[in-house]
């Protein structure tokens, strides 16, 4: 699983060692590390730098020569080719020289005229478009806002800090979680370790009110929670969620699914959103699969059950399946209003032959077919509702 420190230590905030002493200690606890990556380690001297001038070159009409301020004495001089920047943009600058994850950049000459360094677009530095806004344009990242001239690109853009990839046997299924990984380095380095907080408001309007729930295979679910939250604005998440989900390898979508996601990754309990208005009748139904009966899921793809599966229905059909993936038709869309989350414990057994008897493999099914903890399942639906009053 893959673990990012900074995370860790927002439960264990004593926490103070190297990225190696950590590896180390948690491997002599009994978890152990497979291997790391640093965020950073393919970027050297990517600064903030302010274009002040800019001129034609010469001898190329495609070429620019851009003045840059980037908080030394005097001003960078740099040709590129690049036609969307301007006087007064703010651009990552790689000042000669300097690491990029493609490779060493070394000040030259362009066309007779000296270049020390380069302009880099988001793609350059391994960034998309829902990484951050600007960085999947067809030339020069425009960097947002009055970020100070000369900072590191790194602490501008959250590109530093340690990923662990941690391997979880199949007796700790609490380790698939941030919250669990702490606990171990809580114990492993002997300091305090703290749960998040959880804390929201109840309306006067049940959820009840809004969806019921029957569960009509109790041996396969054994616990099942839904809660509504009505008003809902969907929208992009705060850049800390996202951060959050990018450096754990998920990519970020709405508020919603990433809060189902971010929970999923810290408490190790998976959860899933849907469309209170696409809930056919008002009623959630957990039971087994009809032979041959279908649905899409949100991959897009038609899925055929088999009588042993678990679906999650409404009145007329299937709406999810069970611990693996939602449903397409009950998606979380921009114009959504009531959000109904699903937070449950199947049955392991049951979800990994699902899974299997499928082809289908996901974050979900992966720790559901390892065992959730029943306690944990409230949990996470309460620390899903605390981030969504946030």
């Amino acid at each position: 699983m893959n673990t990012p420190l900074s995370w860790i230590k927002a439960y264990v905030p004593d926490l103070e060692c190297t990225d190696q002493e950590y590896m180390d200690a948690m491997t002599l606890s009994g978890t152990k590390c497979e291997g790391f990556e640093r965020l950073d380690a393919d970027l050297d001297k990517i600064v903030v730098g302010q274009i002040e001038k800019i001129e034609k070159h010469p001898d190329a009409d495609k070429l620019q020569i851009c003045m840059i301020d980037v908080g030394d004495e005097d001003l960078l001089q740099i040709v590129t080719g690049a036609d969307n920047v301007f006087e007064g943009a703010c651009v990552p600058v790689a000042k000669a020289p300097a690491m990029l994850p493609a490779g060493p950049i070394k000040k030259g000459r362009l066309r007779g005229v000296e270049s020390f360094g380069m302009l880099c677009s988001g793609g350059e530095l391994n960034l998309k478009e829902e990484d951050y806004p600007g960085a999947g344009v067809n030339g020069i990242m425009i960097l947002a806002g009055e970020p100070a001239v000369g900072m590191d690109i790194r602490e501008l853009l959250h590109l530093s800090g340690t990923v662990i990839d941690f391997e979880v046997g199949a007796n700790r299924p609490d380790c698939l979680s941030m919250i669990g990984t702490a606990r171990e380095a809580s114990a492993a380095d002997q300091v305090a370790f703290r749960l998040p907080e959880v804390k929201y408001e109840e309306h006067e309007t049940k959820t009840e009110e809004l969806v019921s729930v029957k569960i009509k295979a109790p041996d396969l679910c054994t616990r099942y929670i839904a809660a509504a939250v009505t008003d809902v604005k969907i929208e992009p998440s705060p850049e800390w969620i996202k951060l959050r989900l990018r450096e754990a390898g998920i990519r970020p979508i709405n508020n919603i699914v990433d809060i189902t996601n971010f929970v999923m990754l810290e408490t190790g309990q998976p959860m899933h959103a849907f469309d209170a208005s696409k809930i056919r009748g008002g009623e959630i139904i957990v039971r087994r699969a009809e032979n041959g009966e279908k649905m899409k899921t949100l991959d897009d793809k038609e899925r055929t059950f088999t009588e042993n599966m678990l679906l999650i229905c409404d009145q007329e059909g299937p709406i999810g399946v069970a611990g693996v993936m939602g449903g397409l038709d009950s998606e979380i869309m921009d114009e959504t209003k009531t959000v109904v989350f699903e937070s449950a414990k199947f049955m392991y057994g049951n979800i990994r032959q699902t899974s299997r008897g499928l082809g289908l493999s996901t974050e979900s099914s992966m720790r559901f077919s390892k065992g959730v903890d029943a306690v944990t399942t409230m949990f996470a639906m309460q620390r899903a509702l605390t981030l969504v009053s946030e």
